[in-house]
């Protein structure tokens, strides 16, 4: 007796070697047709999937929508910062010719011998 039978070509049939697992993936098919509690799951969880796929879809929009807000109000702080620092520079350029008003005042104010008091505005 030949324990490789199926190598004699006497006995070896390749179609039916093939065809056995075609045949077993076919029951495993068919017996989920014959499980309605799996199928009901699979449809169950494919319904879950989709209300979390909605909600996930709802979520990106949210916060592409909030992206842009935020790059608005970037935009507006840095047009605000820009303002500010151009009155900064005005602020200083009015202090230095205010100091410089102070100091011609004083050369004057000593010329003609008048007293100088902290206390008239501080100039």
């Amino acid at each position: 007796m030949n324990p490789y039978q199926y190598y004699n070509p006497k006995y070896y049939d390749p179609y039916t070697h093939y065809d056995f697992g075609y045949h077993a993936q076919q029951q495993n098919f068919h017996d989920f047709d014959r499980q309605p509690a799996l199928e009901r799951r699979v449809n169950q969880l494919e319904r879950q999937f989709q209300v979390q796929k909605t909600e996930l879809d709802r979520q990106n929009k949210e916060i592409a929508r909030q992206n842009r807000e935020i790059a608005r109000i970037n935009k507006e702080i840095s047009r605000i910062n820009n303002e500010i620092a151009r009155l900064n520079q005005n602020d200083e350029r009015h202090t230095r010719r205010l100091n410089r008003l102070n100091q011609r005042l004083r050369a004057v104010e000593n010329r003609l011998n008048i007293p100088f008091q902290a206390t008239d505005g501080e100039f």
